[in-house]
């Protein structure tokens, strides 16, 4: 069993991780502003860290196999969640992506997509931006797991389908995936590591 730290811990993507982790046996760092919601859970530390404090980031991350970022792209560097990974010495970083990024038609990505929200586009753009920085990333055991178009509140239902690049879209024309069937690929993917410096993505 690993001992992994989950940035974002409270959200609606990192507390399914969260979830799906414990389910399996793994003991969990949960790290948030303000994660009083999970204190007192069995194999639950809970670290009160606000991201853009890089050496409390550092500390609390430090001793772990594996950290998972479910932080939110928009107004959070790259470098604030991969310098602080690395210095405290952990090779492995499994990030939540967004679908901005993934290929809607060949050479054309989902955020340029005439429909593209335009609420979204400041968040799938730095996605996309913390995207091309772990491409340049020589030291760290990175993943980059994009959901697709429809990230949602849903059963779960351990159906679905992996993909790489491109958007995945179900018979009925919709790209979508539940948080927990997402968190089910995702602890798979610490498990059993098959997309090792690479980006891939889920949907139904």
């Amino acid at each position: 069993m690993s001992k992994i730290a989950i940035i974002g811990a409270t959200g609606r993507a990192g507390s399914q991780l969260l979830e799906e982790a414990l389910r399996r046996g793994h003991s969990v760092t949960a790290i948030a502003r303000n994660t009083a919601r999970l204190a007192g859970r069995p194999g639950v530390t809970t670290v009160d860290v606000d991201v853009l404090d890089t050496a409390a980031l550092e500390k609390a991350v430090a001793g772990h196999d594996a950290v998972f970022s479910a932080a939110h792209f928009s107004g959070i560097p790259a470098s604030a969640i991969i310098d602080p990974v690395k210095k405290a010495g952990v090779k492995r970083l499994l990030v939540v992506g967004g679908a901005g990024s993934l290929l809607a038609a060949p050479g054309v990505r989902v955020i340029d997509s005439p429909d593209f929200p335009e609420a979204y586009k400041a968040e799938a753009t730095a996605g996309g931006v913390f995207l091309n920085t772990l491409l340049q990333e020589k030291d760290l055991d990175w993943t980059f797991l994009s959901p697709s178009a429809e990230f949602v509140e849903e059963a779960r239902t351990e159906k679905f389908r992996l993909g790489k690049d491109e958007l995945l879209v179900d018979a009925n024309g919709r790209s979508w995936i539940s948080f927990k069937d997402y968190a089910i690929a995702y602890i798979d993917e610490l498990e059993k590591p098959a997309h090792s410096r690479q980006r891939f993505t889920i949907g139904y």
